[in-house]
């Protein structure tokens, strides 16, 4: 009878425990859910262009769409757009996703840079030249270092960036620039300051985008010329992360008080054996310009970096 006892009172009690449980699985369902929507809600917040653009030009050819996370610029036979960001930037590492104008878009061009202000600027371009209806688009690099630039290298795709979005980055330290398409080098400028090369790295810049008419060179050295009844063309950007030293003025550091985040890997990041045979795939079989074969150019010989490492 005492055994029974006891196990009708363990019984009596059982709800008041079912009932505290659900109330603390309840209560322990509703703090996860809020800490999974607070950390979306971080990653959204960290690449937001309403935060980190500025529009420089275009009027309402500049939009920004699905809460900050989708840009887009338009071209018409008035004027481009562009956009620039809004940190300053010495040395970092540089992203953003582009799906470009599908079809004729023969004389335009679509931009992703770095570039300092003045007469003697640094700058460091991913430029996109349009094409005619079937042929494939042109990736033109370029960097400037104390207002000369000449240092062109043109490549061809190995997929239809008009399709999808695809990441183009640059890399940029003191040792050397990095040019990756989905995280594929295609292109490396090392510091030859030793051998008299200027390189960009005393001035801060910004990163600049923007879509605009060049059908005076673009395409086919300009005989292919801009329909304009295409218009207007538009190219969309997402994604974009800049991870480097924000520019303070006074300091010429990056520390962890101007870093905007703590991963700075990019400050030595170089190639290793992977991505040197990744680099030669791509100029073996995509490069279709590259100003240190250019004899015609150079007929007094060439530039002396060209004469440096590759890689």
């Amino acid at each position: 009878m005492q055994d029974k006892s006891l196990l009708s009172s363990e019984i009596l009690r059982l709800p008041s425990q079912v009932k505290m449980i659900s109330v603390a699985f309840f209560k322990a369902s509703i703090t996860l859910q809020i800490s999974v929507i607070a950390s979306l809600l971080l990653a959204a917040s960290a690449s937001n262009f309403y935060q980190d653009v500025d529009q420089t030009f275009g009027d309402q050819r500049f939009k920004i769409l699905e809460g900050g996370q989708l840009l887009t610029l338009s071209l018409d036979k008035s004027s481009g757009s562009g956009f620039q960001s809004k940190n300053e930037f010495l040395f970092g590492t540089f992203d953003m996703q582009l799906k470009l104008i599908p079809g004729n878009s023969a004389g335009t061009v679509t931009t992703f840079y770095l570039s300092s202000q003045g007469p003697g600027h640094d700058e460091i371009d991913f430029e996109f030249l349009g094409n005619s209806s079937g042929q494939p688009y042109t990736i033109h690099t370029n960097v400037y270092a104390q207002g000369n630039g000449g240092r062109e290298q043109q490549f061809r795709l190995w997929f239809d960036p008009t399709t999808s979005f695809h990441t183009y980055s640059i890399v940029w330290n003191s040792q050397r620039i990095i040019f990756l398409v989905d995280n594929i080098p295609i292109r490396v400028f090392n510091n030859q300051e030793s051998n008299g090369v200027p390189y960009p790295k005393n001035q801060a810049m910004r990163v600049y985008c923007s879509l605009w008419n060049a059908d005076d060179w673009a395409t086919q050295g300009g005989r292919v010329k801009t329909d304009w009844a295409l218009a207007p063309f538009t190219v969309s950007y997402r994604n974009f992360n800049a991870n480097g030293c924000v520019n303070v003025p006074g300091s010429s550091a990056c520390g962890s008080t101007n870093s905007l985040n703590n991963d700075q890997a990019w400050q030595s990041q170089g190639l290793d054996a992977k991505g040197r045979n990744r680099i030669r795939w791509v100029q073996q079989k995509f490069m279709i310009y590259n100003y240190c074969s250019d004899a015609t150019r150079f007929p007094q010989g060439f530039p002396s970096e060209c004469r440096g490492s590759r890689f």
